[in-house]
């Protein structure tokens, strides 16, 4: 049996503070009179829905699944007192409002990419490459786009946690589109990701990493 990194999804144990990975996509977190916040995401497919409610409910956060103006699945809290210190982390400005301008979302300065956010980054926004319709030997991880200021952190956290080499030439994929990706790869760096964000949820396995490359047993 293949040992388990300190900081894959499956060594640790579940946090509130693991769901910073939706806002490492292009989640929301909105904070209300600085005493309960909401945290919410439109992704593109049903499976992200649910696998993503599940991850939150392992961490005690019920979601509610509905679909968003634009017809695309969206998972959504309640306001909750134990989502404030996310929001508080994860936010600047007077709106107390993430996702909805260049600088009101930003990476805490003690931000740590373990597998767990990992893993809940890649449930929200996680892709394998592909080219006119066909896959590539990449993995994705989607950006926010109207949270710019968060793609430079995340590259270094990507870069410590042994996913992008340390210059990070070339990573970052779609800049100018309303979807910038982290593109990982290379045959080291992809077992690597496999090793952090632990197994693939149902119905998501030919979207997993772990689709890209044989990992040892």
């Amino acid at each position: 049996m293949a040992q388990l990194s300190f900081y894959s999804a499956d060594a640790s144990q579940p946090r509130v503070a693991d769901l910073a990975g939706v806002l490492c996509a292009h989640g929301e977190i909105v904070s209300f009179a600085s005493s309960a916040a909401r945290l919410s995401i439109v992704v593109d497919e049903p499976w992200r829905a649910a696998a993503l409610r599940e991850e939150f409910a392992v961490r005690g956060v019920t979601a509610t699944l509905t679909t968003s103006e634009c017809g695309r699945p969206l998972v959504r809290t309640a306001f909750r007192s134990d989502l404030l210190g996310l929001a508080t982390a994860w936010t600047s400005g007077a709106s107390g409002t993430a996702g909805t301008s260049d600088d009101a979302k930003r990476l805490p300065d003690d931000f740590l990419l373990t597998g767990a956010v990992l893993r809940l980054w890649a449930l929200a926004a996680g892709a394998r490459e592909r080219h006119d319709g066909k896959p590539r030997t990449g993995f994705l991880l989607g950006l926010d786009p109207v949270a710019q200021g968060t793609h430079q952190p995340l590259l270094r956290g990507l870069r410590q946690a042994g996913l992008l080499s340390m210059s990070g030439k070339g990573s970052v994929v779609g800049v100018r589109t309303d979807s910038p990706s982290v593109r990982i790869s290379g045959r080291a760096r992809l077992r690597r990701l496999v090793e952090l964000v632990g197994d693939a949820p149902i119905a998501a396995e030919s979207a997993w990493p772990a689709s890209l490359v044989a990992v040892s047993a």
